[in-house]
């Protein structure tokens, strides 16, 4: 365990250096940027050591993983993110550990997070994904809402009890106009989260960039990284 918790700490000092370059680079103080370490397919041991080395974010994309992660690393101070595409089905199990759902792409799922974070006693912050490869009313390749679908559900979490509106997620497109131009794709996204914010000054979380581009999105102007494999190593396979 020992050497895991050395191959981690070495691993966090990288990104933490790449972040500090990053911000630096931007004019930015390195506060205003939150590392997010996507512990998914990785242990709950993996989530102690990282915890212990002061991580305080983590986020998972599949709730069959997530929850019985959550549940066994309950005691830790954590702030633990749903990141992945939500079926609506895996909502009730979602909102009793996650704090934070970056993957709002739909009404129908902004009715049932209301539904089950009412029923649990628990307010969420939430993020609208944003599908930089979606044509008006469509839904991106790996999930998310055009972007003139974002007012209309940034409104809906606004009205819907027990959720809050908290800013914008994307994901680097690989098709589209902005396929392989990450830092044109992420000030897009800036350019959506001052309109969003316009209508909902509190709604200030940017959520973009990850292992491979997490400089691009710092230098747009991200509020939050999502890196895994950077921290974790190469992922296993999954079944």
């Amino acid at each position: 365990m020992t050497d895991r918790r050395n191959q981690l700490a070495d691993n966090l000092a990288r990104v933490e250096e790449r972040i500090a370059a990053a911000c630096a680079a931007a004019g930015r103080p390195r506060d205003e940027v939150t590392l997010i370490v996507v512990t998914k397919t990785y242990p709950a041991s993996d989530v102690r050591l990282l915890a212990e080395l002061g991580v305080r974010h983590v986020a998972e994309n599949r709730d069959q993983d997530a929850a019985p992660k959550a549940a066994e690393c309950s005691d830790l101070p954590l702030t633990w993110h749903f990141v992945g595409q939500l079926q609506t089905n895996k909502v009730r199990s979602v909102v009793r550990y996650a704090d934070v759902v970056h993957s709002v792409d739909r009404t129908r799922l902004v009715t049932a997070l209301s539904t089950a974070a009412v029923n649990a006693g628990r307010e969420l912050d939430c993020l609208v994904q944003v599908a930089l490869d979606a044509e008006s009313g469509e839904r991106g390749e790996r999930g998310g809402a055009a972007p003139d679908g974002v007012a209309e559900l940034a409104d809906a979490l606004a009205s819907a009890e027990g959720l809050r509106p908290a800013g914008l997620m994307t994901v680097a497109p690989l098709a589209g106009p902005f396929a392989g131009r990450p830092r044109a794709a992420f000030e897009r996204l800036m350019e959506i989260s001052t309109d969003l914010r316009a209508a909902h000054p509190a709604a200030n979380m940017v959520s973009a960039g990850m292992s491979a581009d997490l400089e691009e999105a710092v230098a747009a102007g991200a509020t939050h990284v999502r890196v895994g494999s950077a921290v974790l190593g190469v992922r296993p396979r999954l079944g």
